[in-house]
């Protein structure tokens, strides 16, 4: 399903002409800027006003990547007109189309991302959220064709949830994608509910007002997302993209730089300042580490993924698997490790089962192809598999690095690590992509691990042993 932009015409012109016009006009007139940072960013903070109020701020960082070579745009949006909590909201459909074209969605990397982070999926949000909308027709002029988009609307997050998904992005990010990160700055007037300089306007109120804006844009620049949050809070700026500026800052590597490109306000046109928006346009760099310390390279998953699959299928219909399949295993496939097989409904996304060994005990060709039959006939949850049910099943494979004893419960980190817990006999494994997709906190994890185990709900809280394991997660 392709989704058509609802705003051009509107918040930005509604043809191609006029849209190259407006973006060409806005070229030539900072084309002299000699302030530009050198170098190509690959993070942007972009206002999503409409374009004839915040456009050319926009365009001011855009120009900065025009003609890049990136394949991919994650692009981060606050809600304004849906509720969500604790959830990254990612599109269904398969692209948008503007005036400019159709932007195919980047499907596999917003899956890579839901097996590490809470993700729900809404064309319904997206329709009519422009916070993210508004930015595409820029990276098209930009960018030109070649490029996917990977659009993400948010809400509030605790902290928790907040910090598993900007793990999660940093995990995701690499040298071919461009981050955007889209906010308005802070939003003047009574009926903003924010008007601490009072009602009569004029130059002294912007000045202020910018000077909110500012000491916000300082721990931005400093990468400081602790500091953002609590400036936020203390001046009660209403700067609506807050959420997603600070889950970028979250996930920034430590030697990322941002730079304030440039700032201004709605009120700047006609000097009215009893009622404005405050824009700023940012732009930066950063070297994200990626999967690049991922033991499995992606012909060695691409082999356990079908392996899996070939093992379920012979054990269901009753054949035997080919012992050259083995032999044809890549030599990163060979190393012990634990390793789970889950089996989803693919329709769905319900759980058919999931059946694995955390303790590096074969190879884990070995263990998958064995855990894959387990998966498939002997969960005890189920019943097993039938043939009929097999092209309607989605593989998904866990391979598990050694487990490791915790001090506490409160070293476990959601998003980044499995867990088991042991108590009075009783035992019970989590992976490490069960918490981000329920989207719940480590309490809440616990308390469903604890009631896992046979135990009360709230057994994890004393007398209580954890391990944690990573997993190297990857699905058909």
């Amino acid at each position: 399903m392709t989704l058509e932009s609802r705003f051009a015409g509107t918040w930005y012109p509604g043809t191609r002409r006029e849209i190259q016009a407006m973006t060409n006009a806005w070229e030539e007139k900072f084309s002299r800027d000699k302030a530009a940072p050198e170098g190509c960013p690959n993070i942007l903070i972009l206002p999503h006003a409409g374009w004839a109020y915040s456009g050319s701020i926009a365009w001011q960082a855009v120009r900065r990547i025009r003609g890049a070579k990136f394949t991919r745009v994650v692009v981060l949006a606050p809600s304004h007109r849906a509720w969500i909590e604790n959830r990254l909201v990612a599109p269904e459909g398969d692209a948008f189309t503007t005036p400019l074209g159709e932007i195919k969605v980047d499907r596999d990397w917003i899956d890579r991302l839901a097996l590490r982070a809470p993700v729900a999926r809404s064309d319904k949000v997206h329709l009519a959220e422009h916070a993210a909308q508004i930015e595409f027709p820029l990276l098209q002029v930009a960018l030109a064709d070649g490029f996917t988009v990977a659009p993400l609307v948010m809400g509030s997050f605790g902290a928790d949830q907040m910090a598993m998904c900007a793990r999660a992005l940093a995990r995701l990010m690499d040298d071919r994608t461009l981050l955007v990160i889209s906010s308005d700055f802070t939003h003047y007037g009574t009926d903003f509910s924010y008007a601490p300089y009072g009602t009569e306007g004029g130059e002294d109120v912007r000045r202020r007002v910018a000077q909110v804006d500012a000491e916000a844009v300082s721990f931005i620049v400093k990468r400081d997302a602790e500091a953002f949050a609590a400036s936020v809070s203390q001046t009660g700026a209403t700067i609506c993209g807050r959420i997603p500026i600070e889950l970028a800052l979250r996930a920034l590597p430590e030697k990322a730089s941002i730079a304030q490109i440039a700032y201004a306000t709605s009120g700047d046109q006609d000097h009215d300042f009893t009622r404005f928006v405050c824009y700023m346009a940012g732009a930066g760099r950063a070297e994200w580490a990626g999967e690049a310390n991922a033991v499995l390279d992606a012909a060695s998953r691409q082999f356990l993924l079908r392996l899996a699959r070939e093992s379920m299928e012979c054990a269901v219909t009753g054949r035997k698997l080919p012992r050259e399949r083995l032999a044809e295993a890549p030599a990163a496939t060979r190393a012990k490790m634990g390793a789970f097989v889950t089996l989803n409904d693919a329709a769905t996304g319900a759980l058919r089962g999931c059946i694995g060994e955390i303790l590096p005990m074969r190879p884990l060709v070995d263990a998958v192809a064995a855990r894959a039959v387990d998966s498939a006939l002997h969960d005890p949850r189920f019943s097993p598999v039938t043939e009929r049910e097999l092209k309607g099943l989605r593989v998904e494979v866990s391979a598990l690095t050694p487990p490791k004893p915790v001090a506490s419960w409160r070293d476990i980190v959601l998003g980044r690590d499995g867990m088991t817990l042991e108590k009075n006999g009783a035992f019970a494994v989590f992976l490490p992509q069960v918490a981000p997709e329920q989207g719940w906190d480590l309490p809440t994890t616990l308390s469903y691990l604890s009631r896992k185990a046979g135990l009360p709900a709230d057994a994890w809280r004393e007398g209580t042993m954890f391990t944690t394991f990573q997993a190297e997660v990857f699905h058909e």
